[in-house]
This record gives structure tokens, C-alpha cells and sequence, in this order.
């Protein structure tokens, strides 16, 4: 008789029974392979440990993505676009969201399902030595699956606040009442995930044995940072005494949330960001950098090259997916007309906080920003090699004649995150046309609707035309991100600390811009909202980064509710109709948003289980 063991996905859609019907035993017939057969063999017990990093999301070419990046104001897809591909983030931005909702991921439920497939694995695994697989691998391989439940659980945190925390697989005569568990208050779980977490730390290595084939896996560094992560989130308004959430409690009474600001939260996350940062400088990870021939940093292929190099080259990386999906990534955002689908648009909100070439916001009437007319001659820049402005690929030319003066003389990453009209395409040899009746513009939805696309992590040698595309990691947590959380965390506990200067300055610098001035110092609420625009362009379009940066400084309402979608003018047909700011969308964002619903049907299956606020 098969073995079976029932585990509390219960919490989730009632009870999920284990056997070896799964996913993984469904690859062969049901009377060939049982739970005893995979764990007596060295393959299979390899591969269910592989299937448990499964989950560990997919940030490029995916559903997941597009959520993020349509539920913040770093991009948008057109309306008319949604009924071929997901519909729910439109449908989230117009308002319409409730715990019914299909959003077509499911992490509360993706979660318990990897959490229980790991603690299966952390139980069931063992020795096999005829088979070459020691006591002393398995054992390593056991904390590789406590770092996945830990990791999994913090993304959980981060979307839908307090979850019925599982620590350990539920035997299978657990009682049913007992399996319907309550919510575990917030701090509660960010307690166990932070012993978690360090302990695990203290077991992997600074660095992988063999980068090339364990890309991936855990080391000090990865541990370290998804609790640095965490932490920041803990001690952020959204999380840090929020008064919106002081009467939300457990049927028993039990409240979820701390009522009151803790400022000693921030501390912790500025310790826990200096961990990350002492493994860092003990030469295990450093910005990554490339000079120019004169000795200077290149910023343009710095910042280029550092989303499409590996591990082994990149010591930026501190955790990465290696089997990014980066061709569907980069056929989504290249241009229509060069072989792309061309539907994913850069919002002019973005565009807007991209700094000048000489590091001044746009805003800033030092800047020298202009907005209207175009071009008269080339714009070149000094120690870059780039030279992807024009067919004649001439090293230091970033800017050609006959371009938009909003896009003129801005900063490095600027350059390598934004794809503008009239713009070259290296792989198609002709500029980019993006006003209505041109190649990769208006009617079609399959075009930018705000003017402008993200070009970050997209290789100047992909040719989609070609079906050819040039590998990337798919990046989720990289030392710059650690730099300024490092530095926003002090701002909130010590300002006056000169660290804060320092590490900013560290991005700034790689950024090709001068820092930022010593007599801000201090100065906690300009500090902090310089840290905001910072972490906006140095992560634009990266993961769920920017999504979880409006939530958890409670700025969404403002960003996603007040402020309109904005763009150029996509239907416009000349040069004056075309570049004229236009509102592309009113977006809506109720305060219930700011954390994820949990689904009705988990709630109804579970009488103990209580919605989050506001749904």
C-alpha cells in the first residue's frame, strides 16, 4: 500500500492529501513509482529537492511579472491587450479586485504547496550510500529546503501580511479541527523567519564551490539578504505601527499587527543590511563594474552588461533564477515593427524620475532639462564605449541629431532602461517609430501606449526577427538593493550617520552621476525621499521591487490613486501631437489593496481564518 501523508494545505482550500499522485509522481503510472521508491533513490530524491525550487518566481516572460510591473507606475499594457493576455492587472488598476478575483498566480496557495513538498523532503530524505548519497549531503540538502520554506514564506509576508504560520509537516491523523488554523500575528513570524534565516547562514557558504553548476542554490549571502529584505518591510510604515491595521485580530482576539511605531525595527534592518554588507566586502560581492580605457567607470555598459552576465563573472548577484524565461522577456518589450510584441510601455511617470546628466532631478531648475524641440547635433559622453545611438555605432555617441530634447543629456540609466522613438534598433538597423501609422506605434495594441518601453536587461544583439537572444540571469536580489536599503534604514534610526552618504554615493558613482551633496545630511525627509527616487531608477522594472516599495511606504494611494497614468500621445501622428504629455489612464487604488486579499474560498473552508482589512 502506498504511503500517504496528509498536510495542512488545508489552511489554504480545506485539507490536500499527499500520495503519490503529486505533480512529481504523476511523471510515471501510479502503480510504478511510490513516496518509498523515490526516497530510496539517489535520481529521484535529487529531483524532488529540484522541483522545490520551482516556485521561486519567475520574474521574467511570466504572469508574475506582469502583475508587479502593471500594478505599479513604472509600466503599463494596453486595455484593448488584456482579453489575449492576463486581464487582472488592468482590471486591479480600474478598481476592480476582490477576494473572487482570478488573478491567475496564487501565492498563498503556491506557497503551502512548496512549503509542504520541502517539509515532506526535510522528513522523508535520507542516506543512500550504495548510491554515492551521504549522510552529509542530505543533510545539506535538508537546509536547502528550510532556506526555500523560509524564503517562500517571507514573499507570503510581503503580499498578504499574517498567514497561518506551518513549522513542520502535520502528521496525517491530525484531527480536522485542528487543522483549521488561525492567522500568526505579523511580528510574530518575522521572529521565527529571522532565527530561521540566521541560522541558515551560519551553515552555507560565503561562496559556492562549483558557481557554474550551482548557480542558485543557497549561500550566506542569499540568506542574509532575503532577511535583510524582510526586516526592511517590518520596519516600513506599512508594517511599523500602520493605524489602519490596529483592530485587525483573530476571531479569539488575537491582534495581527503592532499598534505602535517601534523605531528600534529600523535599527534592525540597518544591522541586518551591514551583514549582507560585511559578506559583501569580504570579497564575495562587489557592484558590478566596467572601466572604460581610460581607467574611468563606464556607467553605460556597466549598467547594461550587469543584467546580462552570470554568476561567475557577476558578483553583483546575490540571488538569481539561472533558467530565466528572457526571450519571451525581450519579445514583450522590443519594438513591434523589429519582430517584438512591443505592448509593454514605459510610463512618462517613470521617464520623469530618471535625473539628469549632471545628477539633477528634472524638476531641479539646475538641471538644464528641456522638454520641447529636438536635437541639432549628436550628444556624446565621456569614458563610455557605448555606441548604439546611430548604424555607424560610434563609441561615447549616446544621443542622435533629431531627438526629443526630453530625452537629451539624462543620466546612464537612462540610456540602458528606456527605449524612445526615434530611437536605434541595432538588431533591425532602422530607428524605433512609435507615433500612430508607424512601424512599431498606433493603431496596433501590440505598441507602447505611453511612447516609451523598457529597454533594461534586453541585449543590444537580440534579434527577435531571428528568434535569437542572448542569455540573462533572472536577477531577484542584487547588492546595489542592499546599498540603499542599507541606507534608507539609517535615515529612519540615525541620520546623521555618513553612511548613508556613502553607500548612495557608491550607486550614484557606478550611475556615471556626482553624488549626492554632504548638506543633506541629516536633513531626515529630504534624505529619505532622494533614497525613494533613487531605489525608482536604479530598480525600474526589476521584479516585484517598485510594487512592494509603494505598498510598504504607504504611498500607492498617492502614486497609483492620485496620480494618473502619463504618457506621450500615442495616436498622435506629427512630432507636436505626438510628444504632448497625455493622460493614458486614470488608475484607482483603495487602501484595501496595500495588502492582498485572501481568497473566499480559503475562507469558507476555514471559519477560523480572517480577512484582510478593508476586503
Amino acid at each position: 500500500m502506498k504511503k500517504i501523508i496528509i498536510y495542512l494545505v488545508g489552511i489554504v482550500n480545506v485539507l490536500f492529501s499527499f500520495s503519490s499522485c503529486s505533480d512529481f509522481l504523476d511523471k510515471e503510472p501510479d502503480d510504478m513509482l511510490t513516496q518509498e521508491m523515490v526516497f530510496n533513490d539517489k535520481r529521484r530524491t535529487e529531483e524532488w529537492l529540484a522541483r522545490c525550487y520551482n516556485r521561486i518566481p519567475e520574474l521574467m516572460g511570466s504572469d508574475e511579472m506582469n502583475i508587479y510591473q502593471n500594478l505599479c507606475d513604472d509600466s503599463f499594457t494596453s486595455i484593448e491587450l488584456a482579453q489575449w493576455i492576463n486581464p487582472f492587472p488592468i482590471s486591479a488598476r480600474q478598481g476592480n479586485w476582490n477576494p473572487l478575483s482570478d488573478m491567475r498566480i496564487n501565492i498563498w496557495n503556491d506557497t503551502y504547496k512548496a512549503v509542504r513538498s520541502a517539509y515532506i523532503f526535510i522528513q522523508e530524505a535520507k542516506a543512500l550510500p550504495e548510491q554515492g548519497l551521504t549522510e552529509e549531503k542530505v543533510n545539506s540538502m535538508k537546509m536547502e529546503a528550510r532556506f526555500l520554506i523560509a524564503y517562500y514564506y517571507t514573499r507570503m509576508l510581503a503580499f498578504y501580511g499574517p498567514f497561518p504560520l506551518i513549522t513542520e509537516l502535520i502528521p496525517s491523523d491530525t484531527p480536522t479541527e485542528t487543522l483549521m488554523k488561525s492567522r500568526t500575528p505579523y511580528d510574530e513570524i518575522v521572529e521565527y523567519l529571522d532565527k530561521e534565516l540566521t541560522e541558515l547562514s551560519k551553515f552555507f557558504p560565503s561562496k559556492l564551490t562549483e558557481e557554474k553548476t550551482q548557480f542558485g542554490r543557497p549561500t550566506k549571502g542569499m540568506c542574509l539578504a532575503v532577511r535583510a529584505r524582510m526586516l526592511l518591510y517590518a520596519a516600513s510604515p506599512l508594517f511599523n505601527g500602520n493605524p489602519d491595521y490596529t483592530d485587525v485580530v483573530n476571531k479569539d482576539g488575537t491582534p495581527l499587527f503592532s499598534s505602535s511605531y517601534d523605531i528600534q525595527k529600523w535599527k534592525r534592518a540597518a544591522d541586518a543590511c551591514r551583514e549582507v554588507l560585511d559578506v559583501a566586502e569580504s570579497g564575495i560581492y562587489s557592484l558590478y563594474i566596467k572601466r572604460h580605457t581610460d581607467g574611468h567607470i563606464d556607467p553605460f555598459l556597466s549598467f547594461q552588461d550587469l543584467f546580462l552576465t552570470s554568476a561567475e563573472t557577476n558578483k553583483e548577484i546575490i540571488f538569481a533564477r539561472p533558467n530565466a524565461d528572457y526571450s519571451n522577456y525581450s519579445r514583450a518589450r522590443f519594438p513591434r515593427g523589429a519582430g517584438g510584441n512591443g505592448f509593454i510601455a514605459a510610463t512618462q511617470n517613470l521617464v520623469d524620475q530618471f535625473f539628469m546628466k549632471n545628477g539633477l532631478p528634472i524638476t531641479d531648475p539646475n538641471s538644464g532639462y528641456v522638454e520641447k524641440g529636438f536635437t541639432s547635433q549628436p550628444i556624446y559622453y565621456e569614458h563610455t564605449s557605448y555606441d548604439l545611438a546611430n548604424e555607424q555605432r560610434i563609441p561615447g555617441m549616446v544621443v542622435n541629431t533629431g531627438i526629443c530634447n526630453m530625452y537629451a543629456n539624462r543620466e546612464p540609466r537612462f540610456y540602458i532602461s528606456i527605449r524612445y522613438n526615434n530611437q536605434y534598433i541595432p538588431s533591425a538597423n532602422r530607428n524605433t517609430q512609435y507615433k500612430n501609422g508607424g512601424m512599431d506605434g498606433r493603431p496596433s495594441h501590440d505598441s507602447p501606449q505611453c511612447g516609451t518601453q523598457p529597454l533594461k536587461a534586453i541585449s543590444p544583439e537580440d534579434k527577435p526577427l531571428e528568434g535569437t537572444f542572448s542569455y540573462r540571469p533572472g536577477i531577484l536580489m542584487r547588492l546595489a538593493e542592499f546599498y540603499l536599503s542599507y541606507a534608507e534604514a539609517l535615515n529612519e534610526c540615525t541620520p546623521e550617520n555618513p553612511d548613508i552618504l556613502k553607500y548612495i554615493n557608491l550607486v550614484r558613482e557606478r550611475a556615471g552621476i556626482l553624488g549626492l551633496p554632504q548638506s543633506l545630511l541629516g536633513k531626515q525627509k529630504e534624505m529619505r525621499e532622494a533614497i525613494r527616487q533613487e531605489r525608482r531608477v536604479e530598480f525600474a522594472f526589476e521584479g516585484e521591487i517598485r510594487y512592494n516599495d509603494i505598498r510598504r511606504w504607504k504611498i500607492a494611494e498617492r502614486v497609483m490613486g492620485e496620480e494618473p497614468t502619463m504618457g506621450t500621445n500615442p495616436w498622435g501622428t506629427t512630432d507636436e501631437e505626438f510628444y504632448q504629455r497625455t493622460e493614458i489612464m486614470k488608475n484607482v487604488f483603495h487602501k484595501k489593496m496595500y495588502l492582498w486579499p485572501i481568497h473566499q474560498n480559503y475562507l469558507d473552508n476555514n471559519p477560523n481564518l480572517v480577512q484582510n482589512k478593508f476586503w
